[in-house]
Formats: structure tokens, sequence, C-alpha cells
């Protein structure tokens, strides 16, 4: 099989979906953050994070749903902590970023060998079932590949729409995009620019959380440690990729996920018995950065970006 007949199989982008809704989910969480002004590096701890509680609550007999509620309010914690010194104290966005990310990361450890110190493979849970679309999942090609996912897939699709229209659309998102472009010009209107850019963090977080809890929850059904797998850095690179634009960003979430999923495929092909597995693993990675490249040229950074405001400065 070669790698044309591959692409052309529902089960190639069936799996590419799958491997691009956590990265939407993360993806847009940052996006907001960086939209306000705010560079969130604590995404890959508050993915961690998000897929170890949601993963506890169902383990503990909770529903699937109250998961995916518990570990959004998980990210939301971990959002305020990262809000609360980057934005009102003006602390480095980077040190605090990398510093959620490890305290995340260790809460969850932490978590879960006092929950289950006696266990030595993680339980599994029951996870999201594929909710085919009537008609539209007997599809050919389009069908199982969007229209035969889990309800998580569908949610992160849907949200692309929903963060698009609230951006562009409705007067929040423009405040939202001015306290990351002219914060002095939020002040001027009376609004607040360190709430502004509080609450994007804070919700931000919460729906990196989701595309973590999409990993236990809707893909693995148990939780490991290095199951992000740096999942949450390269959302910060498809944020640039997609010039901070929700659409353009969940397509380099694609393109990557696509990526990953042919790098798959090619190691059951001949090629496979004779180039080192890891080439292969290197693929997306190499695509990606080359993509990146290509499309940060044109990208405009939010001109507050990183840079703290003061009630009364200009």
């Amino acid at each position: 099989m070669d790698i044309l007949e591959i692409i052309l199989t529902a089960s190639f982008w069936a799996a590419a979906v799958r491997i691009a809704s956590p990265l939407i989910f993360a993806t847009l969480g940052e996006l907001i953050c960086e939209r306000a002004g705010v560079l969130n590096l604590g995404i890959e701890g508050i993915m961690v994070i998000g897929a170890f509680t949601g993963w506890m609550t169902v383990y503990l007999g909770f529903g699937l749903w109250t998961g995916v509620l518990v570990a959004m309010l998980a990210g939301m914690l971990f959002g305020l902590v990262h809000a609360t010194l980057t934005v009102p104290f003006g602390l480095s966005q980077h040190v605090v970023g990398l510093g959620v990310t490890l305290l995340a990361t260790a809460t969850a450890a932490f978590a879960y060998r006092l929950s289950l110190p006696e266990v030595t493979s993680p339980p599994k849970i029951v996870p999201f079932q594929p909710l085919p679309v009537p008609g539209l999942s007997e599809l050919p090609l389009i069908g199982p590949a969007f229209f035969a996912q889990t309800p998580l897939t569908y949610l992160a699709f849907v949200l692309i729409a929903v963060v698009s229209v609230v951006l562009y659309r409705t007067p929040l998102g423009l405040a939202l995009r001015a306290a990351g472009e002219n914060p002095a010009s939020v002040e001027a209107q009376g609004l607040s620019v360190t709430a502004m850019r509080m609450g994007a963090v804070i919700v931000g977080s919460g729906l990196m959380a989701i595309g973590g809890a999409f990993l236990t929850m809707s893909a693995f059904s148990s939780f490991f440690f290095e199951m992000v797998n740096g999942r949450g850095w390269i959302c910060i690179a498809l944020v640039v990729f997609g010039a901070w634009r929700p659409g353009k960003a969940a397509l380099g979430a694609l393109l990557f996920a696509a990526f990953d999923a042919l790098q798959v495929r090619l190691q059951q092909t001949p090629m496979g018995a004779y180039v080192p597995y890891q080439v292969f693993l290197m693929v997306p990675y190499i695509l990606s950065i080359l993509a990146l490249v290509l499309m940060s040229r044109r990208a405009e950074v939010p001109a507050a970006l990183m840079v703290p405001f003061n009630k009364g400065e200009r």
C-alpha cells in the first residue's frame, strides 16, 4: 500500500480526526489566552491534570460528562494560579507557565499514588463511545471520518465555531482581542484589562484540561503519566501556525494529526522493515516545523502578548 492509498482510506481520516480532537481543545484554549496577551506555558501540565481528574472522576463511579466538568474545573483552578501570578502581579509568563506545568504534573502524580498505592497497571474505565450521525455517517470517506466519532470530538469542532464567533462577532471578543493588542484602549472604555486577561486564562485553561480529559475518556480509557507526550507544546506552535485564528489553528491541528496517523501506517508497510521506527516518529514533527516556518512569516503576533499592563500606564 502506497501513501496515496493510505490517504484515501476512511480509517486514516477517522484516526486523524480522533488524534486532532484533544489538540483542538488545547489549541483553542491557548489561543484565547494569547489573544488576551498572556502566553500560557502551563498547557502541558494542565492537560495532564485534566486527563487525571477526568479519568479519576469516572473511575470513582461518576458519569463521563461529570468527569469532563471536573477536568475543566481542575484546569480552571490552575489557570487561576497562572493568571493571578502573571496578570496583577506581572511575574514572568515563561517562568510561571513552566512552574504551573511542573506543579500540575506533580499534583497528578501525587494524587494518583495516594489514591491507588497498590496498583501496578492503570485501571480502565468505560470511555465515550462513537456516536454515528444518522445518514451522514454513511457517506463515503467523510462519513466514518467526521460523523462516526465520540461526543467529545463533535464538541471540539463545535467549539471552533463558537470561539470564532465570540472573538470576531461579539463585544466581548473585541475587548478580549484589544486586551492583547492595545490594553490602554480597553481601559479607556472603562473595562478592566486585568479582568479580561484573567478571565481568558481561566477559560482557556479549562479548555486545555478538556483536551487532556479527551485522552483518558475518549481515546485510551486509562491514565498514564506519559500520555500527553508533548501535545501541549505542539498546541503552542499550532496557535502560531494558525496566525492566532481559531479556524486556521484547528486546520493545523488536523494537519499534524494526519502526519501522525500517516507515520503509524507507514511503519506497517514494507518500508517499515528497513527504516528505523524513530524516523517515522519524527515525520509529523519535522513536517509540522516546516509548515510552521512557512506560515509564521505572515503571522501577526498580538502586539501586547507577554507585555504586563499596569492601570494608568500608557
